[in-house]
C-alpha cells in the first residue's frame, strides 16, 4: 500500500474507525497523489519556462485550441480549454456547498465535507461503490430501482443487490427496510433514492423520521452503516407533508457509525442532462476537518484514476449561470412547468375508468409515476401495442408501465393515458 494511503487511513481510523471499517478494499487503497507529476507541476505554475503540464500552449500563454470550438463559447480559454482540478473546480464546488445549506435548512451549521465534482451521478455512484463495495457485499434498495444500479454494483463492482417492496399499505415499506438491515451480516450499505425513479415517491416527513430511527437502531448495535443517497431529481416535490430536503440532513449527525453519502448534482437540478457534473458530499457525527480532507483525497484519488477530471467547460458554464440574478427565477419557472404536469395526470387518472385495467402506485414527487396493471393484462404486450398502433413510448418493468410526465406537455397527457387505456382493451380483445 501507498504511504500516501497509508497516510490517510491514519487520520481516517484517529477520526472515525467505523468509517475505516466501510471502507471497500480499494477505498483504502486509494489516495490522490499529493507527490510525483502533480507536485512537480504545482511547483512549476508561474515560472518563466513551465515545461511540466500535458496541454499544448500558444506562445502567448494562452491555452492552445482551435479557432473554431473559441468562436463557439462565450468565455474565456482559461475556462474552457484546460484540464479541470479532479477535486472539481473549487469556486464550483464551493457554490454547490453552500446550496446544501440552503437547500436543507435542517443541517444548520453541521460540518460537512466540500463536495467532489463527478461526471454526473451515475460517476458518482460508481465511485461511491468503489470506496465502499466489496465484492459479495450486498446494498439495500427498495425493490423500485434505476436498472443501472444493477451494472454499476453488481456488473462493475460484483457486489449483490437484494430488495425490499417499497411500499406498504400506501406509504413507505419500513417494516421491509428493517428485515433486510437486520439479516446484513457485516457493515450495512443502503441506498435510497428520493424521489424515487421509477415511482416518483418520496416520503412524507413523518416516513422518514422512522427511516431515520430504524438506521439509527442499527448503529446503536454496534453496526457500520453507509447510506448512498441519490438526490438526483432532488427539489422536484409536489405535494405538502412531503420531505422536501434531503434525508442527508437527518443522517449527517445521526451516529458515529452511520456514513451518509450525499449523490446529487446539476443533471436534473438545473436541467443539463449533457453537462454531465455531479457532486459526492460526506456526512457523519464528529465529523473533523481533518477526517472530511481524507476522504476528500480519496474521492479525488478515485476519479482521477478513472477519468482524470470532469469537464471544464460545463462546470465554468455552471458557475456563470449560479452568479445570474435570473438563476432561481428560471428554476422556479422550469418547477412550475413540472408541477402542471403532475397535477394534470393526477387529475386525469383520477377518473374511474380506468380502474378496471390499471392503478396508478403513490407518486408526489421528480419525473415519473408508475401504473400497475391488473391481472390478465402484460405490460409488456401493451407497450409493444403502444408503439405500433398509438404511437406512444413507455418503460416497463415486470407488470408496471412507468411514465415520464416531464416529458410530456400538460395538453398531451390525457391523450397519453386514454392510449394506454385503448391499448389494454386491445391486448384483452386480442387474447
Amino acid at each position: 500500500m501507498d504511504q500516501q494511503a497509508i497516510t490517510l487511513n491514519d487520520v481516517i481510523q484517529e477520526s472515525n474507525p467505523s468509517v475505516y471499517e466501510l471502507l471497500s478494499e480499494r477505498g483504502k487503497n486509494i489516495f490522490f497523489p499529493k507527490l510525483g507529476i502533480l507536485a512537480q507541476s504545482a511547483q512549476a505554475k508561474g515560472k518563466d519556462i513551465n515545461a511540466t503540464i500535458g496541454e499544448a500552449v500558444e506562445d502567448n500563454g494562452h491555452p492552445m485550441h482551435l479557432t473554431e470550438l473559441g468562436q463557439l463559447v462565450n468565455l474565456p480559454d482559461s475556462l474552457v480549454f484546460p484540464y479541470a482540478p479532479s477535486f472539481g473546480k473549487p469556486d464550483l464546488r464551493s457554490s454547490w456547498k453552500k446550496f446544501i445549506y440552503k437547500k436543507n435548512p435542517l443541517l444548520g451549521e453541521t460540518p460537512i465535507s466540500m463536495p467532489i465534482a463527478t461526471n454526473g451521478i451515475t460517476h458518482g455512484i460508481s465511485i461511491a461503490s468503489y470506496l465502499f463495495v466489496d465484492e459479495g457485499d450486498t446494498i439495500i434498495i427498495p425493490d423500485l430501482y434505476w436498472e443501472n444500479y444493477s451494472l454499476i454494483f453488481e456488473n462493475n463492482y460484483l457486489g449483490k443487490i437484494v430488495t425490499f417492496p417499497l411500499f406498504q399499505n400506501g406509504g413507505f415499506n419500513h417494516q421491509g427496510l428493517a428485515e433486510m438491515m437486520e439479516q446484513s451480516s457485516g457493515k450495512i450499505i443502503i441506498l435510497l433514492n428520493f424521489p424515487n425513479n421509477p415511482s416518483g415517491y418520496t416520503p412524507l416527513v413523518s416516513e422518514i423520521d422512522g427511516i431515520v430511527e430504524l438506521i439509527s437502531r442499527q448503529a446503536n448495535k454496534g453496526k457500520k452503516v453507509v447510506v448512498l443517497i441519490d438526490d438526483a431529481y432532488f427539489g422536484l416535490v409536489y405535494e405538502k407533508g412531503v420531505f422536501t430536503e434531503s434525508i442527508f440532513t437527518q443522517l449527517a449527525t445521526l451516529h458515529e457509525n452511520v456514513l451518509a453519502v450525499k449523490l446529487d448534482g446539476a443533471t436534473k437540478e438545473d436541467y443539463v442532462w449533457g453537462f454531465r457534473v455531479g457532486f459526492i458530499t460526506y456526512g457523519v457525527k464528529n465529523g473533523t476537518p481533518a477526517f472530511y480532507e481524507a476522504m476528500e483525497n480519496k474521492t479525488a484519488g478515485a476519479v482521477r484514476g478513472n477519468i482524470s477530471n470532469i469537464s471544464h467547460l460545463s462546470q465554468s458554464l455552471l458557475q456563470r449561470a449560479y452568479a445570474s440574478e435570473n438563476y432561481d427565477k428560471s428554476k422556479e419557472e422550469k418547477f412550475n412547468i413540472l408541477h402542471s404536469r403532475y397535477e394534470k395526470i393526477k387529475e386525469v387518472l383520477a377518473n374511474p375508468r380506468y380502474d378496471r385495467y390499471f392503478a396508478a402506485l403513490p407518486f408526489n414527487s421528480g419525473y415519473f409515476m408508475c401504473i400497475e396493471l391488473r391481472d390478465g393484462l402484460k405490460a409488456e404486450d401493451v407497450r409493444k401495442i403502444l408503439l405500433e398502433k398509438y404511437s406512444t413510448g413507455v418503460i416497463v418493468f415486470g407488470n408496471l408501465i412507468r411514465i415520464a410526465f416531464s416529458a410530456v406537455p400538460a395538453e398531451k397527457i390525457h391523450q397519453l393515458i386514454e392510449n394506454i387505456h385503448a391499448a389494454c382493451q386491445d391486448y384483452l380483445v386480442s387474447k
